[in-house]
């Protein structure tokens, strides 16, 4: 009969794969250096393959070593993830969640759900990556991924919290000197700022009633980040096409003006997304839950936590 699957000799395996050594590994599990040779050998046994290869000064995985990290990383993940649905009513989230969101909508709204989230498990840690590039959760081994606009990778689970409304915007400075009747047809001979990470957006697609203007932007700034992109906007060079709560607080302070603001751009979405598995644990839903909440709220007007 063929031995069962020990998971603690999975975890000395990826502790070697992601560390690139038997001794650092060991440091991180607490164990002693041969506690980890003697696991992953058992391991290597039990295979009948070679997952590692070791010198005297580095350790590289054998291609085996490679396909076996990628589905070990998915077993113990859905091992951890079952373990935090089952256990959920009994034992609060503790550990670490790691999350990534896009850098904007991560210092607006995911850094006081953070505070929140902190504040109710205590036990918890957070590792958050803000940034407008998007991240591969599987390879990354990050919990959960915030997305806004339209999600375009199949593969991961998605939960949908709340609606974007993308919104035209200019300095009340670069605003005085548009035509009064400026409208999305014109947008080709004015300055835009642009924002580099949105790929695959060349053409914007304006709405009123039954009139639609599908018209391309003509930046004359284009920034690598949305933070970048905002400042530009905000010192008068040109106009910016942003989410709404990115902007509604300057708008409303006389910050930024709205132009074409009786046009809609398509709306998007703000979406919770997870690596594929089977189970979601707890400390994962518990957050998303206080995220959700937050964007209702923001959705009436109200504060965010």
């Amino acid at each position: 009969m063929a031995e069962l699957l020990n998971l603690n000799r999975l975890v000395y395996f990826t502790t070697v794969m992601e560390t690139g050594s038997f001794t650092t590994a060991a440091d991180r599990l607490g164990v002693a250096k041969a506690v980890v040779s003697h696991q992953i050998g058992k391991l290597e046994e039990e295979l009948g393959a070679t997952l590692l290869r070791r010198t005297t000064r580095r350790v590289t995985p054998t291609e085996e070593g490679r396909l076996f990290y990628d589905r070990a990383v998915i077993i113990l993940r859905e091992a951890e993830a079952a373990y935090g649905e089952i256990s959920h009513g009994a034992v609060e989230p503790a550990g670490m969640l790691r999350l990534t969101a896009p850098l904007d909508y991560g210092t607006r709204m995911v850094a006081p759900v953070m505070a929140a989230y902190l504040k109710a498990y205590p036990h918890m840690r957070i590792e958050a990556i803000f940034d407008d590039a998007v991240s591969n959760l599987v390879d990354e081994q990050i919990d959960l991924g915030i997305r806004v606009g339209w999600l375009t990778d199949s593969s991961n689970q998605a939960r949908r919290l709340g609606t974007i409304r993308q919104v035209v915007v200019a300095s009340p400075a670069f605003a005085a000197g548009l035509p009064r009747d400026v409208a999305p047809s014109q947008a080709r001979s004015l300055a835009w700022v642009g924002n580099a990470q949105l790929r695959g957006i060349g053409q914007w697609l304006f709405s009123r009633n039954d009139e639609t203007v599908l018209t391309e932007l003509n930046p004359v700034v284009v920034c690598d980040k949305s933070p970048a992109a905002y400042a530009c906007v905000l010192a008068g060079i040109g106009l910016g096409v942003f989410p709404d709560y990115a902007v509604d607080e300057d708008v409303a302070a006389g910050r930024l003006v709205r132009i074409f603001a009786d046009w809609t751009l398509p709306t998007g979405g703000i979406h919770a997304v997870f690596p594929p598995a089977r189970f979601r644990p707890a400390k994962v839903r518990a957050f998303v839950d206080l995220l959700a909440a937050a964007e209702k709220r923001r959705s009436r007007g109200l504060a965010i936590a």
